[in-house]
C-alpha cells in the first residue's frame, strides 16, 4: 500500500496534482516521490509539506542529467539536500545509465556524481534509491567499492545479478514493466518478498502501456497491478504481497506515516 518510487513533481500532474493525491490518500498509506533534478525540489517539498504523513520525499540527481547540471548547481543542491535532511527519506535516484550517456568521459563524471551521492547518503545516513541502465554489474561494484548498506534498486532487470543483490542484503522495488518484462518476472521469483518493495514509477510506466500497447498517464494508485503480479508469479495470496510490500517499505525508509 506505498508506493516507493513515482515522480508527482513533473508536469503531467500540474493541472490535477491535488486530485491526483487526494485519490491516492483514499487508497494507499503513502507515496515517495522522487526529486531527481534540483528544478524540482521547491515543488517537492511543498508536496512533503502540504501532504505531511503521506507524501515523503527522495532527492538526488539522476544519471542522466550529468551532463546538464553544473558543478555549482550539484554543490547547492547538495547543500539543500542537507538543510532539509529531516523532510527527506532518501537519497535517489541516482546511479549509472550508460543507455542516455555513451561518453567515456561523461560516464567518469557520471560516476563520480554517483560516490558523491552514495556518500551523501552515509552522512546523512538515509537508504539508497538505485538508478541502473545497461551498466548493472558496475552499478553494483561501486556500491560494494562504497560499502553501500540501506539500497533499494528501482525498476531492477538485471535478473542474472540477484544473487549479488541478495549477498549485500539490498532491496528491489517493482512497478508495472513486470507485466511484460521476462528479466523482471525472474527478479520477483527470485527474491524473497521480504525484500521487494512496490513502485509505479509514474507518470511513466502505466501498466496499459505493456499489455496493449496504449500510453497514458501512469498513477501511484497502480501499484495494485504490480502487487497482482507479484502474487501471481510466487503463488501467495494477494493480501500477503500487499501487507508486506507495504511493511517493508515503511521499516525501509523509516515512514513516519500519518
Amino acid at each position: 500500500m506505498i508506493d516507493v518510487h513515482c515522480h508527482l513533481e513533473q508536469k503531467n500532474y500540474d493541472n490535477d496534482r491535488k486530485e491526483v493525491i487526494e485519490a491516492c490518500r483514499k487508497e494507499l498509506k503513502a507515496v515517495i516521490t522522487c526529486c531527481a533534478h534540483p528544478r524540482d525540489f521547491e515543488l517537492t517539498m511543498r508536496m512533503v509539506n502540504d501532504y505531511k504523513g503521506f507524501v515523503f520525499a527522495s532527492c538526488g540527481i539522476h544519471p542522466e542529467y550529468v551532463k546538464e547540471i553544473t558543478t555549482k548547481e550539484k554543490d547547492d543542491f547538495m547543500d539543500l539536500i542537507v538543510k532539509n535532511k529531516e523532510k527527506i527519506v532518501a537519497i535517489g535516484e541516482t546511479g549509472l545509465d550508460y543507455y542516455y550517456i555513451k561518453e567515456d568521459e561523461w560516464q567518469k563524471k557520471q560516476k563520480e556524481l554517483f560516490i558523491q551521492m552514495i556518500d551523501l547518503a552515509k552522512t546523512l545516513n538515509k537508504p539508497l534509491i538505485i538508478h541502473s541502465r545497461d551498466v548493472h554489474e558496475e552499478t553494483i561494484k561501486v556500491l560494494e567499492d562504497c560499502d553501500a548498506k540501506n539500497v533499494n534498486f528501482h525498476m531492477w532487470g538485471a535478473n542474472n545479478l540477484v544473487s549479488r543483490i541478495l549477498e549485500n542484503k539490498w532491496n528491489v522495488s517493482v512497478n508495472n514493466i513486470v507485466l511484460r518484462s521476462k528479466k523482471h518476472k525472474k527478479v520477483v521469483r527470485d527474491m524473497p518478498l521480504e525484500r521487494l518493495m512496490l513502485e509505479t514509477d509514474a507518470p511513466w510506466m502505466e501498466p496499459r502501456m505493456f499489455t496493449e500497447g496504449i500510453k497514458n498517464r501512469n498513477t501511484p494508485l497502480t501499484i495494485k497491478n504490480v502487487s497482482e503480479k507479484i502474487s501471481e508469479i510466487k503463488n501467495v495470496p494477494f493480501n500477503q504481497v500487499w501487507r508486506q510490500c507495504g511493511e517493508n517499505a515503511q521499516n525501509f525508509f523509516n515512514l513516519n506515516i500519518a
